[in-house]
């Protein structure tokens, strides 16, 4: 698969579609399935398995990498890491079942898990 390009805003996904509570990211780029995968960890471990958590993005396209001193040629390398790739406003994470507290801190704990900067949303204040 090529790199693609990751111009505009997102169109769909982002809005909260099944949480009361979510993550929107506000950059642009590739977000890898360890880092969804250890967001998703940091923020069940602090709702302490409470509630329902929605992850709204899956690391569907293929990076590929060539292993380190090859020479040029021998065509392209072996998929290294899957990501998924985000434009600002896409959602993340969804929670809902538990106080806005909890969320907030278990989203916080997330976002830490992210390299882009991310805005927490309720279904009251909900930017689109």
């Amino acid at each position: 698969m090529q790199r693609g390009a990751r111009a505009g805003t997102a169109t769909s996904n982002n809005k909260l579609d099944f949480g009361e509570y979510g993550l929107q990211v506000l950059d642009r780029g590739w977000l890898t399935a360890k880092q969804i995968e250890a967001a998703r960890v940091a923020a069940t471990r602090r709702m302490q398995r409470r509630g329902q958590l929605w992850i709204r993005v899956f690391p569907d396209k293929p990076v590929s990498k060539k292993p380190l001193e090859t020479r040029m040629g021998k065509g392209k390398g072996a998929p290294e890491e899957w990501v998924a790739v985000l434009r600002p406003g896409n959602m993340i994470i969804e929670i809902s079942g538990c106080t806005e507290t909890i969320a907030r801190e278990a989203l916080a704990l997330a976002s830490s898990k992210i390299p882009f900067r991310c805005r927490f949303l309720t279904r009251q204040n909900t930017v689109v």
